[in-house]
């Protein structure tokens, strides 16, 4: 897990140091990337060259370099570190399964996951509980 914004690292230091540390008790866990010049944030388009600013995005990319999921939000709405962590616990259940299994919507690691096949085809709803979804 990497974080990237144009912030210098001087200023990742000090929201690290002055924030982040007050609010959960301990340094970042993952680097954090400078970039400067926007180029990552224009490789992704979020990068505003004129306000020299990038939205906030959230990519998920794979080992093979593939992104499998990306969530961009303007800088009022706050992100959901829980449901990041989620959507990466579900990629990795999937990519170790190598495809013979799948996560239904709103699944959580220990719930049931889905065995892709023709026979599932218009059977989710007998397979899965959208209850388990909202169970926590």
């Amino acid at each position: 897990m990497l974080s990237v914004s144009v912030d210098s690292h001087f200023v990742h230091k000090m929201w690290n140091d002055q924030e982040l540390k007050k609010m959960i008790g301990k340094d970042i866990p993952f680097p954090m990337l400078s970039d400067q010049s926007g180029a990552i944030g224009t490789l992704y388009g979020i990068y505003d060259e004129e306000a020299g600013v990038e939205t906030r995005g959230r990519f998920l990319i794979d080992p093979d370099g593939n992104v499998q999921a990306f969530e961009v939000l303007t800088p009022p709405v706050g992100r959901n570190v829980a449901e990041a962590i989620r959507q990466i616990e579900a990629f990795q259940l999937v990519r170790a399964s190598k495809g013979t299994e799948a996560t239904p919507s709103g699944w959580k690691p220990g719930k049931k996951v889905l065995r892709p096949s023709i026979e599932l085809v218009g059977n989710v709803w007998r397979e899965w509980d959208v209850k388990d979804a909202l169970d926590d």
